[in-house]
Formats: C-alpha cells, sequence, structure tokens
C-alpha cells in the first residue's frame, strides 16, 4: 500500500507495488491493515465523569447524576482536558474518526487538532425552559457562528448541529436549529428513542411517537442522524428509511442503562445507513469501539434468537463505511480504496488470542481488542507507532482529568 499527500495511492499485491516507493516505510508483516474504526456518537468530555455514577436508568442516572454534575463543573479547561483523555484512548483502541456532540464543542475540536484525530463535532442545544423569541435568535446565532468558524479552517473538522433530544428540546429550538444546519449543508443529529420513557412522555406532550413528531418538524431526511432508536416501531423504522435519516447505534451503552436493543437487523433490512457508536464514556463506560464491536454482534444474534442475524462482515462494515456513510463522509473515509484519505489501523495478528488466522473479518470482529491496535495513521500521518502516541503526553493528558476528578469527588462528597 502507497501513501501521498494524505490519500491512499494504492493498495494491492506485493507483486503488483512500484518497485521503489520513497518515503518513509511501516513494516506491517504478521499484521492486519485495516480502515480506522468511525465511533458515530460520543461525547467525549465526558470521559471526565467515567465511572461516577453507575448501575442506573438512564433519566435517574441523567437528572440525579450527570446534569448537575454538568452544571458545576462544564467549563471550557474541564472539556479540553477531558476531550484529550478521549482522543488518547480512541487512537490507542483502533479509533480514527468520531462525531461528538457536547457543549464548548470548539474546545473539543481544539483537542482533536491536538491529536490528529478527524471530527464530526456537533455543538450541543438543550432547553431547560421554553425559549423565547430571543433565545431562539441566541441559539441560531451560536449554531451560525460555530459553522463559520471551523466550516473551512481545518480539513479534518466538519462541523455539525447537534439537539439533545425531542424531550428537552422545544420544538422551535428543534426547527431554528434544524434550519441553519440545512442553511450551511452540515449535519444534524439528535438522541431519538433512547427509552420507553422517552416515548411515553414524546406521546404524551406531543400525541405522537418520536418518529412521527420529527417529520411534522421537517427535522428528518438525508442529512439528520439519530442516534439510539432503541423503541422504533416498524412504521418508524419505514420513515427513516424513507426520508434517508442516518441511525447511530450504541449498545453498549443503552445495555448498561437498560434503554433496550435498537432493531438494526430490520434497520439494515429497510436500508438505512447504520453506524456505530460508543455515546460517552460516562455510560459506557469505555471507547474501546473493537469492544463496541464484538458487543454489537453478540447482541443481535441473541436478541433475535438467529445467529446468522448480524454477521462479521455487516459488523464490520457498520463500523467503517457505514460509520462514515451515516456522517456523510464515505467519500473519504471508510474502506481502502486509491483517492480516500488514508485512515488506517494496523492490527498485530502475532498474539496467542489471534492465532490461528483463517477468516481475517471474524477474528477482528470476535478476538480483537483495542490493545492488538499496533499502529494508527490518519490523514496520511502516523499517531501512534508501536503502541506509542506521537501527538499527545498520555501521562499528562491523564494527570490533567485526575485533577478535574478531585474537585468531582470534594464537590460529591467522596474525597
Amino acid at each position: 500500500m502507497g501513501i501521498s499527500g494524505g490519500s491512499i495511492l494504492f493498495a494491492c499485491a506485493r507483486r503488483d507495488a512500484p518497485a521503489v516507493i520513497p518515503g518513509e516505510t511501516l513494516n506491517a508483516s504478521g499484521c492486519l491493515v485495516m480502515p480506522g474504526l468511525v465511533n458515530t456518537h460520543t461525547h467525549l468530555p465526558m470521559s471526565c465523569f467515567r465511572g461516577l455514577a453507575d448501575d442506573l436508568p438512564l433519566m435517574e442516572w441523567l437528572h440525579g447524576h450527570m446534569f448537575p454534575a454538568e452544571a458545576k463543573h462544564v467549563n471550557r479547561e474541564m472539556i479540553h482536558r477531558g476531550a484529550l483523555l478521549a482522543m488518547a484512548e480512541m487512537i490507542l483502541s483502533g479509533t480514527t474518526t468520531c462525531c461528538d456532540s457536547y457543549f464548548y464543542e470548539s474546545s473539543v475540536v481544539q483537542a482533536a487538532v491536538e491529536a490528529g484525530v478527524r471530527i464530526v463535532a456537533g455543538q450541543g442545544f438543550i432547553d431547560f425552559r421554553p425559549p423565547d423569541a430571543e433565545e431562539l435568535r441566541r441559539k441560531a446565532a451560536a449554531a451560525e457562528r460555530f459553522i463559520a468558524k471551523w466550516g473551512p479552517r481545518a480539513p479534518m473538522v466538519t462541523p455539525s448541529l447537534f439537539c439533545h433530544s425531542a424531550y428537552t428540546c422545544d420544538p422551535e429550538t428543534l426547527r431554528t436549529v434544524k434550519r441553519v444546519a440545512d442553511g450551511a449543508g452540515v449535519l444534524f443529529m439528535m438522541h431519538l428513542s433512547e427509552t420507553r420513557e422517552e416515548v411515553e412522555i414524546i406521546g404524551s406532550r406531543y400525541g405522537a411517537r418520536p418518529v412521527h413528531h420529527l417529520r411534522s418538524l421537517g427535522v428528518l431526511g438525508g442529512k439528520c442522524a439519530v442516534v439510539h432508536g432503541v423503541w422504533l416501531d416498524d412504521d418508524e423504522m419505514d420513515i427513516l428509511a424513507e426520508s434517508g435519516t442516518g441511525l447511530c447505534h450504541c449498545p453498549e451503552s443503552n445495555m448498561k442503562l437498560a434503554s433496550g436493543i435498537a432493531p438494526v437487523p430490520a434497520l439494515l433490512a429497510r436500508g438505512v445507513a447504520v453506524g456505530l457508536g460508543t455515546d460517552g464514556s460516562a455510560s459506557n463506560n469505555d471507547l474501546d469501539m473493537l469492544l463496541e464491536l464484538d458487543t454489537m454482534a453478540k447482541l443481535h444474534k441473541v436478541a433475535t434468537m438467529n445467529p446468522t442475524a448480524m454477521d462479521a462482515e455487516t459488523a464490520l462494515r457498520i463500523a467503517t463505511i457505514g460509520g462514515a456513510r451515516v456522517l456523510g463522509l464515505q467519500g473519504l473515509i471508510g474502506t481502502i480504496e486509491p483517492g480516500k484519505r488514508a485512515d488506517l489501523i494496523v492490527i498485530d495478528l502475532r498474539r496467542p488470542h489471534l492465532t490461528p488466522l483463517y477468516h481475517p473479518c471474524s477474528q477482528v470482529v470476535y478476538a480483537c481488542r483495542g490493545s492488538d491496535v499496533r499502529d494508527s495513521i490518519i490523514d496520511g500521518r502516523i499517531v501512534m507507532r508501536d503502541r506509542e502516541l506521537l501527538t499527545l503526553d498520555v501521562q499528562r493528558v491523564m494527570d490533567d482529568v485526575r485533577e478535574i476528578a478531585e474537585r468531582v469527588k470534594k464537590d460529591e462528597g467522596r474525597a
């Protein structure tokens, strides 16, 4: 394989490769080279809250723990430090592209640029009270500023807009933010039907199921991706397929919060673009996409009592080109093809749990761990070599987050 200017120049058998390839070389003998993993949904700064509140249902976890912790501790410093920790964890476990959604998102983008990670960055919006006209204008202006700031500035940064959910965002907020996203041609994202309680809230408040509610607001479509989609009925899945809306699947977070299991095989059968995500490490509690991949494939087998419900090849596509498609990046990343950006990972197969090798695809899905990733290349740049991160001081990053955690512990009375 040859890389030039950040792009894949060729990928072929050794006998067909050019005789002399000038420049830096990376020996991948005994290894597997594959597209980097695409994490389609996470809240990177929440790595600062990893393990803060576990073994709870979503609404209690959010309102009893996460929202109060965020109100007290979220600032630009915390966002930047937490995002850097998440970047280190992702690179070390094979993720080359992530889609983040949070507050002070410019600080997350700065961390991604430092780490050398490709990012779709979603500036977050949420309503804690019904917005008036002035508040809607402020939201629209903030969305426009974020897009204007990052749209043309960094080639590996794609701005997007994220509304938390239909139960925490007023219909006018959803319309306003989606209108700005459409005007700029960027992705609009939101949580959807994560829990049965959410479906009941939307039904009592608006007299419709969540997908019908969103369709009535005009926010679905090819430039929209929804997250979770656990409690979708057949009609709602049809609407997502017909509208071209993508879905980000976060199985481990949904399992840990006992939210349910998204009907991914049924969505795929309808042609819905599905990508894999970890969600934030406060609800997962890690960002290891290889572990997520294994969980996803096995979960849908047992959920349907059908071992063929999700085969290894389908699962791997969801974690690579499927995620790229959901994020609108399928022309750039997700497969190894000449002309695409060189976002690649090298997996060391010379390990007991990866021996012998019969089927590379199933080996990756069912046997690989994040720690098996030896090297990572993003946009043609080696960001990890022989398990050494080349873009970040990992010890300093961890120390900085531990300092924040001490403040959180003190506030929680755990110090």
